[in-house]
């Protein structure tokens, strides 16, 4: 009986199927944490770490934040250069590369001719606006303006030609992969930063307060997950929970309508950069950010009015916009950092790189921001900016696509124009 008893008969289809569903889950749960952040024993060791390495951050941002428009244009291109870094490395093979001498130089090739494209279709006006007053310069640039679109197709042409010539026999499937990947990767760290250099020169402002209820965000979810987190949000991210998720909602939406407030008041902020350089910025700040006073209405408790003395309350126009801004950072932003969850455990890693302490690498920071940073600009210019014709804009257009003797000759003209205007009235 016993030697019948322990016979070893072959499992199922269903069971194994069952076995392989847990060591997958398991290994899922092993590689993303398995506890959630308020039973994990080592929580406190960690949120020093991150702490750490969060101060550090916050102080360069805010060093880097002050020195001005072209210094934040700079840090931009340095995460892209590091996100870039750590992308590139996820999908290489030491060992293919070692056959390939020189091929992984031609992704950052692409890179670099994807960089020129980007910020000189940015750029160019502001540039223009710069050199202006130097007629060589101003030459060079214009010429320059009107033939980039040409340069940056020959520049890429030039690396689709490397290629084809690169490749080699038994490598094509890696090679194709790898091609693949690096305009897949391109796509991603250029669109988010080509919206984000556009908010820094429509005014900081238009940077800084996005990518601020970010950080406000990740900050409340964390510590509202780290103390009171009980019940998981998503699979995808074991250790987010419900609670997290929800007070860091209500902090973002609070803060967006303080901070606009603050920041509102800066001309540094809120004005526009018009071209290159890194002078101090005056402007008149328009009505968005011009405050309007609202005095409390005689029905609110005796009560209120003790705790809150404050009769009259000064609420800038651009607050409201900026609860829209805290909605969509709160509720729609952290999907970001899901979808890179997701994406993480599809290649099974813990984080896109470990530049960071506690926090990973420079991609596992930007998750969010690449979200949010697209809906501002287009936030921005839909219900921010007024859509009519200004003198400004015709005055850039003219300047940007016109030589220098053609607008000589449009000044002349336009002077006699208003002369026979004037005679014949």
């Amino acid at each position: 009986m016993q030697r019948e008893n322990s016979i070893n008969y072959p499992a199922s289809p269903r069971l194994r199927h069952r076995r392989r569903s847990n060591e997958g889950i398991a290994e899922d749960l092993k590689l993303n944490g398995s506890n959630l952040l308020v039973n994990d024993r080592n929580k406190y060791k960690s949120m020093l770490v991150r702490a750490y390495s969060s101060v550090w951050m916050i102080g360069g941002f805010a060093l880097v934040i002050y020195l001005g428009h072209l210094y934040i244009m700079a840090m931009v291109v340095v995460i892209q250069i590091f996100m870039a870094r750590e992308l590139f490395h996820l999908l290489r093979r030491t060992h293919e590369d070692r056959q390939l001498p020189g091929f992984r130089s031609l992704n950052w090739y692409f890179f670099f001719t994807a960089m020129f494209f980007v910020y000189g279709r940015l750029l160019s006006q502001r540039l223009v606006n710069t050199v202006t007053t130097d007629k060589v310069l101003y030459q060079l640039v214009s010429y320059l303006v009107k033939y980039h679109m040409a340069i940056c197709y020959f520049l890429y042409i030039a690396g689709f030609m490397w290629f084809i010539l690169t490749l080699k026999k038994k490598m094509y499937k890696y090679q194709f992969g790898q091609y693949a990947w690096t305009h897949m990767i391109l796509i991603v760290v250029f669109t988010q930063s080509s919206f984000t250099v556009a908010n820094i020169f429509e005014g900081i402002f238009w940077f800084l307060l996005p990518a601020t209820l970010i950080v406000i965000n990740d900050i409340a979810a964390y510590f509202f997950g780290f103390f009171f987190g009980k019940t998981p949000l998503i699979k995808i991210s074991p250790k987010k929970t419900w609670e997290g998720f929800i007070g860091a909602s209500v902090t973002t939406i609070i803060s967006a309508f303080m901070l606009a407030n603050i920041m509102g008041r800066f001309s540094w902020l809120t004005c526009p950069r018009k071209d290159l350089s890194t002078g101090w910025l005056h402007c008149d700040p328009g009505p968005l950010f011009s405050p309007e006073y609202f005095t409390l209405p005689g029905w609110i408790p005796s009560w209120v009015s003790k705790v809150f003395p404050w009769k009259d309350v000064t609420i800038l126009r651009v607050q409201w916009h900026a609860i829209f801004l805290g909605l969509f950072a709160s509720i729609i932003a952290p999907f970001g950092g899901f979808f890179a969850s997701g994406f993480k455990r599809a290649f099974k890693i813990k984080d896109f790189g470990d530049s960071i302490p506690g926090h990973g690498g420079i991609t596992d920071r930007m998750d969010c921001q690449m979200v949010m940073a697209v809906f501002s600009y287009i936030y921005h210019q839909s219900f921010v900016v007024s859509q009519s014709i200004t003198v400004e804009s015709i005055i850039d257009q003219i300047l940007m696509n016109l030589t220098f003797e053609e607008q000589q000759l449009l000044f002349t003209k336009l002077g006699q124009m208003l002369q026979d205007r004037l005679f014949s009235q």
